[in-house]
C-alpha cells in the first residue's frame, strides 16, 4: 500500500474527474509546477495506485441504449471449467464486464444492447448457449450515476 499525502489525493481526484489533464493543467489547478506534478503522476504510476487510463464511451449516443445486470448461475460445477465459461462470454461484444462473484450468482455480467429486443437476442442465442450456463436473472439498469471513489 502506498502512502498517500493530501497533495497524492487531490492528484488522484482530478485524475478519475478527467484522466486527460496534462501535468501542467493539473500542477495549475492544484498549485504545483508542471514537473512536480509530473513526478507525483510518475511515482503514483509506478506504486501501482494508477493503474491506467480509460475513455469513457456515451453508449446511447452510440445507440446503445439498454444496459442490463445479468446474475448467471453455472448449471453444472465441474463439468464446465471456469476459465471455458469466463472465455467464451468474455468474447461476446455485447457483455461489458464480466465477473466471478460469490453469494447467490456465479458471475455477474454487464450486457448492453441497442434495446430490449436486440438484448433478447443476445441472451437468447449467445448468452443461453454459453457452456454451463443454469440460471439467468436479469435486472435492467434504468439510470446510473457516477460517485468518486474514497479520495
Amino acid at each position: 500500500m502506498i502512502d498517500l499525502d493530501e497533495t497524492d489525493r487531490a492528484i488522484l481526484r482530478a485524475l478519475a474527474g478527467d484522466a486527460t489533464l496534462s501535468a501542467g493543467a493539473l500542477g495549475r489547478q492544484l498549485g504545483l509546477s508542471q514537473p512536480a506534478t509530473w513526478r507525483r503522476i510518475r511515482r503514483l504510476t509506478e506504486a501501482g495506485a494508477l493503474a491506467g487510463r480509460r475513455l469513457v464511451l456515451d453508449r446511447s449516443a452510440l445507440g446503445f441504449g439498454v444496459t442490463v445486470f445479468l446474475g448467471v448461475t453455472l448449471a453444472a460445477k465441474g463439468r464446465v471449467s471456469l476459465e471455458d465459461f469466463e472465455r467464451a462470454v468474455s468474447a461476446i461484444p455485447e457483455v461489458q464486464t464480466v465477473q466471478h462473484v460469490l453469494g447467490l450468482y456465479d458471475y455477474r455480467l454487464r450486457v448492453v444492447a441497442r434495446d430490449i429486443a436486440d438484448f433478447e437476442r443476445v441472451l437468447r442465442r449467445r448468452i443461453m448457449t454459453l457452456p454451463g450456463v443454469g440460471a439467468v436473472d436479469a435486472n435492467v439498469l434504468l439510470s446510473e450515476e457516477r460517485r468518486p471513489g474514497p479520495l
